[in-house]
């Protein structure tokens, strides 16, 4: 496949604007992989190639929120998440193309609607689960969605954060802290099936991973309740003109 200015055109911006986007409240996804679909990359490279540029801006939000983790119970949920993501991955190569350019219809407006709604995910006020629950919440959550992204992607880092703070009853910001490891690991464990099959198109993913880490880094110091006024628009826009394209068949 050949690389084309238009392509470029189209995909660096938006990964830039996904990039701002994750960095204040989640969500990129559902911008950045339109991106590559948008710009004529094939499904499967288009979910490969997005994951090498997500995953090098994430690196800027992870080292911003190191000093928040848990790292014992993040450690283990990072193993379980390369797990679920590698297997996730190996999926989706054995899917047909159509069934993950199509799957877009359902699952976007699920994922929009999780991103989307005022969500009020502090768990303080709550009873805390004993340490061994914790994992035992942990793990399998990390695990699941961690397949979740390796197969598919848009929305992970607000499923785990949403999960993290509801069943498991972690504070907002261990939970956000931890999102972004989980998260890390699950973008690697992805692109280590992806790579050697081919399905990174490194000459658009690279460049395209610039503007991401540009967008985590500019994102970073915004404040959530602010940034959220900006990216909800936004992402409805790229929704809509995604859902126009899929149903006209293009």
């Amino acid at each position: 496949m050949d690389i084309s200015l238009h392509m470029l055109l189209i995909v660096c911006p938006l990964v830039f604007l996904a990039g701002f986007v994750d960095s204040i409240g989640g969500g990129g996804g559902l911008i950045s992989l339109p991106a590559y679909l948008f710009a004529g990359i094939p499904p499967h490279m288009a979910i490969a190639t997005n994951k090498l540029s997500s995953s090098l801006g994430t690196v800027i939000s992870a080292a911003r929120l190191y000093r928040y983790m848990d790292l014992r119970l993040a450690g283990a949920c990072v193993v379980c998440s390369l797990a679920g993501s590698g297997a996730g991955s190996f999926l989706a190569l054995l899917s047909s193309e159509d069934l993950i350019r199509y799957m877009l219809l359902p699952v976007l407006p699920v994922v929009a609607y999780y991103v989307l709604r005022q969500k009020k995910l502090d768990a303080s006020g709550k009873p805390s689960l004993s340490r061994r629950n914790t994992f035992l919440v942990c793990l399998p959550v990390s695990l699941l969605v961690g397949a979740y992204d390796g197969f598919y992607g848009p929305g992970t880092g607000t499923f785990l954060i949403l999960l993290y703070t509801s069943l498991a009853r972690l504070d907002l910001l261990t939970a956000s802290a931890n999102t972004k490891a989980v998260n890390l690991a699950s973008n690697i464990g992805a692109l280590t099936v992806f790579i050697p099959n081919g399905k990174v198109f490194l000459p658009v993913g690279l460049p395209a991973a610039l503007f991401c880490i540009a967008g985590h880094y500019l994102g970073a110091g915004m404040v959530v309740k602010n940034g959220t006024k900006i990216v909800k628009p936004m992402i409805l826009l790229v929704l809509a003109i995604l859902f126009v394209k899929l149903l006209a068949g293009e």
